[in-house]
């Protein structure tokens, strides 16, 4: 069974594909989902579906990047962040790739939804691109205040960086999860990366519906091609693709809780 970690579930609702995407996701042995929040609607959206699908897909909450700068309604996320069928904060974090300009907006955003992860002691889903060093540090003082356990403090969603900051993330207690960008042709960087990271911090994602994983590229991503991300991270790590999916839930379900 493989439980994809970060899917965006809005395009699939929007056209009305939700039932035929889950069955043919279970056909792929997926069978398990986080629907993540980002923004009102999302989070809305992902409680929603969380309510409808009790026993194959898990809420998240949050108020991502691109929300910086905008007025937020920091109350209402953290009820939102407090109720049962949340099992985590995200999508949250960092991009200094785009608007760049907005660096300082973004890490007060960032900052209050951390604050409410770490009040309500539920793991946070984390974005982070072209800002390691803000992110790791952020993530540091966040780990110095997080009471929950130690091994529920959260991911790096769809990880891209190189080992050294693979490394850092896991000392904090992080878990990283990877996308079909491992499957890419210029993507040798990050093989190299997910031959390194220890079978209990390993989290398989799609980012569904974007970067869909080879042969499916060009495709709307969706949750059963997590099977082939699963089948090249096996390959990868010299292990079955039965192994990698047992791990990989395994680490799923510790994190959030469910």
């Amino acid at each position: 069974m493989f439980f994809d970690t970060h899917v965006h579930f809005d395009d699939f609702v929007a056209d009305g594909s939700l039932e035929a995407v889950v069955e043919r996701a279970n056909v792929s042995k997926v069978r398990k989902f986080l629907a993540v929040g980002g923004s009102p609607e999302a989070n809305e959206l992902s409680l929603k579906l969380a309510g409808e699908f009790p026993d194959e897909l898990f809420g998240s909450v949050g108020y991502d990047r691109d929300l910086a700068g905008s007025a937020c309604d920091f109350s209402n996320l953290r009820k939102l962040a407090a109720r049962p069928e949340t099992v985590a904060i995200g999508e949250i974090g960092l991009d200094y790739f785009y608007e760049a300009e907005k660096a300082s907006e973004q890490k007060e955003l960032f900052f209050q939804c951390l604050d409410i992860a770490a009040a309500v002691q539920k793991p946070v889903l984390v974005h982070t691109r072209d800002a390691d060093d803000d992110t790791l540090g952020m993530l540091s003082d966040f780990s110095k205040v997080w009471k929950g356990a130690p091994s529920r403090i959260g991911a790096l969603h769809c990880f891209t960086r190189d080992k050294a900051f693979a490394r850092a993330l896991i000392d904090l207690g992080f878990y990283i999860s990877l996308s079909g960008i491992v499957t890419f042709r210029n993507a040798e960087p990050l093989r190299e990366v997910a031959k390194y990271i220890p079978e209990d911090r390993l989290l398989i994602e799609t980012d569904s519906p974007y970067l869909a994983p080879i042969p499916h590229r060009g495709k709307r991503c969706e949750p059963a091609f997590v099977a082939d991300t699963a089948k090249r991270l096996a390959e990868l790590r010299g292990c079955t693709v039965e192994a990698l999916a047992e791990a990989t839930t395994r680490n799923a379900i510790c994190l959030f809780g469910v």
